[in-house]
C-alpha cells in the first residue's frame, strides 16, 4: 500500500453471517441479495461471488450495464436469476435478453415495450412487474394493474416470475403505511397467483411474517447496517476504512485548523494531520461531531473536512506517529454510528467510498 494511501477492507466472512441472519429471520423466503451501487460501494463481483456461495441464486441490480457486468462477473458456473430494478428502459431489450437479465416493468410503457419485444423472441421471455403501492416512485399503480390484467395479450409473450413492492417506512415499525403496502401487495398477488412475491427490504425482514412473501431483497444490512438504521448485534460490520498518519503537531491556545478558521483551539493540543477526505468518501458534514478511532478511544475531528485531509484531536495520545492507521469506519466506529454523526444515512456512507481506496478482502470468496 502507498505510504499515504487510505485501505477500505471488505470482511467477507462478515458478509457471509450477515445472510445467514436475513436467511434466519426470512422463514422459507428466498433471500435475493440487492447489490446495486456496485455492491453498495463494496465491490458487487467479490459480493455477489461470496453470496453465491452462502446459497443466494437471485440478484437485484439497479442499472442495466450493472446487470451485464454481474453476469460476467458470476460466470457460467453461477447461472443466477439477476433482476433489473429500472426495468426495459428505452431500447434495452436486446441487451437485457442477450445477457438473460430479468427487468422488472415499472410502467405501462415499459409492458407495451418489453411485450412487443418478446413477441419476436422464441420463448417468452422472464420480466418481474413493480406495483406500487403507496412510494409514489417506480410502479403501477393498482389500477394500471387491474388494467394489465384486463388486457391479457400484452403478457402473452411474458413470463411474469416476480410481483414487487418497495416499502416506504420500514425502519418505522409503526408506521401504518406498512400494514397499508403489504395489503396492497396481497391483493396485486392474488391477480397473478402464478408468480412470487417480494416487499421486504433490509429492514422489512425485521417487520414480521406478513411482510416476507415468497422472496425478500436486504441491501445494506447485508452490508453492516442495523434494521433501525442503528446497530444491530445480529449484524456484523463488513467494511473497515482507515487512513494514515501524515503528521503530527502542536497546536496552541487560539489558533485555528482547516479551511475557514471553524475550529479555535481552547488551550494547547495535538493534532493528526490524516491522509483521507471528501475525495476518499468522508463526507464534509462529519465535521464538526464526527470522529474516528484510534489507539482504544474516539478522536474528534477538528475544523472541516478538505479535500485530501482531515485533522484530528490526538492529545495525550503518544500513540499518534506518522504512519500510524487511523480507523474512520469499522468495527470500533459502526456504520450507523458514524452516519448518525454526519446526518446522514449508512446507505450514502458506503456508496461515497471512493475507489481511490485500496481495497482489500478478507475471507474466502
Amino acid at each position: 500500500m502507498s505510504a499515504a494511501r487510505a485501505r477500505l477492507t471488505i470482511d467477507l466472512d462478515a458478509l457471509g453471517a450477515n445472510y445467514r441472519t436475513f436467511c434466519a429471520r426470512a422463514r422459507g423466503a428466498e433471500v435475493a441479495p440487492v447489490v446495486k451501487a456496485d455492491g453498495y460501494g463494496l465491490g458487487a463481483a467479490q459480493v455477489s461471488r461470496r453470496l453465491w456461495a452462502e446459497g443466494a441464486r437471485s440478484f437485484h441490480v439497479a442499472r442495466l450495464e450493472e446487470g451485464e457486468a454481474l453476469r460476467q462477473a458470476l460466470g457460467p458456473q453461477r447461472p443466477a436469476a439477476i433482476y433489473v430494478l429500472d426495468g426495459a428502459v428505452s431500447g434495452s431489450a436486446p441487451r437485457l435478453a442477450a445477457a438473460e437479465l430479468i427487468p422488472v416493468l415499472s410502467t405501462a410503457g415499459q409492458v407495451e415495450v418489453y411485450g412487443a419485444y418478446a413477441r419476436g423472441a422464441a420463448t417468452p421471455l422472464p420480466c418481474g412487474l413493480h406495483v406500487d403501492t403507496g412510494m409514489n416512485r417506480l410502479g403501477l399503480r393498482p389500477e394500471e394493474v387491474e388494467a394489465l390484467l384486463a388486457s391479457t395479450d400484452r403478457l402473452a409473450a411474458l413470463k411474469l416470475e416476480l410481483v414487487i413492492s418497495h416499502l416506504a417506512c420500514a425502519e418505522a415499525p409503526s408506521h401504518p403505511l406498512n400494514a397499508r403496502q403489504a395489503a396492497l401487495l396481497k391483493h396485486a398477488h392474488r391477480l397473478f397467483p402464478h408468480a412470487r412475491a417480494s416487499l421486504a427490504n433490509s429492514a422489512g425482514v425485521w417487520l414480521g411474517e406478513d411482510f416476507l412473501f415468497d422472496m425478500v431483497r436486504p441491501g445494506v444490512g447485508l452490508y453492516g447496517s442495523g434494521p433501525r438504521g442503528r446497530p444491530d448485534p445480529d449484524i456484523r460490520p463488513v467494511a473497515t476504512f482507515e487512513a494514515p498518519i501524515l503528521d503530527v503537531r502542536a497546536v496552541s491556545a487560539g489558533e485555528t485548523v482547516g479551511y475557514g478558521a471553524s475550529f479555535t483551539a481552547p488551550g494547547p493540543l495535538r493534532a493528526a494531520v490524516v491522509a483521507a477526505g471528501y475525495a476518499d468518501g468522508i463526507l464534509r458534514s462529519a465535521s464538526p461531531g464526527g470522529s474516528v478511532w484510534f489507539d482504544g478511544a474516539p478522536r474528534r475531528l477538528l475544523g472541516r473536512v478538505s479535500m485530501d485531509l482531515i485533522v484530528v484531536d490526538v492529545t495525550d495520545c503518544q500513540a499518534a506517529q506518522p504512519g500510524a492507521m487511523v480507523e474512520i469506519l469499522g468495527p470500533n466506529l459502526l456504520l450507523d454510528d458514524a452516519a448518525k454523526a454526519a446526518g446522514t444515512v449508512a446507505y450514502e456512507l458506503l456508496t461515497r467510498l471512493s475507489s481511490r481506496a485500496q481495497r482489500v478482502y478478507s475471507g474466502n470468496i
